[in-house]
């Protein structure tokens, strides 16, 4: 099989396509022939060891993909080859095939394709659950989401709207905004061009009572300019730091804004709370099969170019989602 390897940690340009074994699955484990695998922000930081997860070398990035079951291990019940599955692998996803836990397979119905569960685990699971679960988020609240043309930026767009709040999003170029715009922003912010501003700006836009949630998965001084601009009982998460800076607010605006500053670690979640996190993926497929959510997939490229996804991504030029898609995905594809 053919599996995109980091042999030592680099930028993306030293990521390799090499002619690899298949895995042999070992007791308690399932191989997934993968079709589709969901590029995310921390395969850029893993690479060049910056991620809290540090796989011993070689491995392979990419943490969640979409395919079949292609063999069992000892001692798993439950998945027969050939079944339609969502794995969250965690590493090893750029490749053809990868071996998982069986607890880590999550079976897809047949009407959600398979690039778009290949982005629903880390990007719109994140999202959901920060949305639903940690903020609470209401119909008619208004929802600030930063980074709003990035991955997990698209997706709160997205959902919040779906659960009825007015969104307004904030990114740094025009194409940035158009593409927010399209996926349903009530009103964009460039807080690039309005940097000196963004508080203005955010307080004309709520006729001064500030934001109910704030999604903030950028970090820097963003975050202090968002803490400042929430309203009374608001509620501020913290996604990341894809700004490469974590911010140190004074915490008196916490006390003077009565607003909660909310931790969203989703992968805490699903290891802690797996019922939890299989419901809250059972909900964002029916509403995929539903047509009532469409991941925001803007490229989907061979796994060959795994490299220049990441470094798009790395360099903030990537807009929505980017799937890369395997040859034996290609032809599946085509066969339906």
């Amino acid at each position: 099989m053919q599996a995109v390897l980091c042999r030592h940690h680099g930028p993306p340009e030293s990521l390799e396509l090499v002619d690899c074994p298949s895995p042999m699955p070992a007791a308690g484990e399932v191989v997934v022939e993968v079709h589709a695998a969901g590029v995310n922000f921390p395969d850029t930081l893993i690479i060049e060891n910056r991620y809290q997860f540090k796989p011993a070398l070689p491995f392979s990035p990419g943490s969640e993909v979409a395919g079949l079951v292609a063999r069992i291990g000892p001692g798993v019940t439950g998945f027969a080859p050939g079944e339609r599955v969502l794995a969250l692998c965690g590493w090893g996803g750029y490749a053809e095939e990868v071996a998982v836990k069986a607890s880590a397979l999550v079976r897809l119905p047949d009407d959600v394709p398979m690039d778009a569960a290949a982005v629903l685990a880390a990007t719109y699971g994140t999202t959901w659950y920060a949305l639903k679960d940690r903020a609470a988020l209401q119909p008619g609240e208004t929802l600030l989401v930063l980074g709003a043309a990035g991955g997990t930026g698209a997706a709160a767009i997205q959902l919040g709207k779906l659960m009825g709040a007015r969104v307004i999003a904030c990114a740094s170029s025009p194409e940035k905004l158009a593409l927010c715009k399209q996926l349903g922003a009530d009103e964009v912010v460039d807080y690039q061009a309005q940097a000196q501003d963004l508080r203005q700006a955010l307080k004309e836009l709520t006729n001064g009572r500030g934001v109910d949630v704030a999604y903030d998965p950028v970090g820097g001084s963003l975050t202090e300019a968002t803490l400042r601009s929430m309203a009374w009982g608001g509620r501020l998460l913290v996604i990341g730091f894809a700004s490469g800076t974590i911010a140190q607010p004074p915490l008196n605006l916490a006390l003077l804004k009565g607003c909660n500053i909310l931790g969203v670690f989703y992968g805490a979640f699903m290891e802690r709370e797996p019922q939890r996190h299989a419901a809250l993926l059972q909900e964002l497929m029916a509403w995929v099969g539903q047509g009532r959510l469409r991941p925001a997939i803007t490229e989907r490229l061979p796994l060959a170019q795994a490299a220049i996804a990441l470094r798009r991504l790395a360099d903030r030029q990537a807009l929505g989602k980017t799937v890369l898609i395997t040859e034996r995905g290609r032809v599946a594809a085509q066969r339906t």
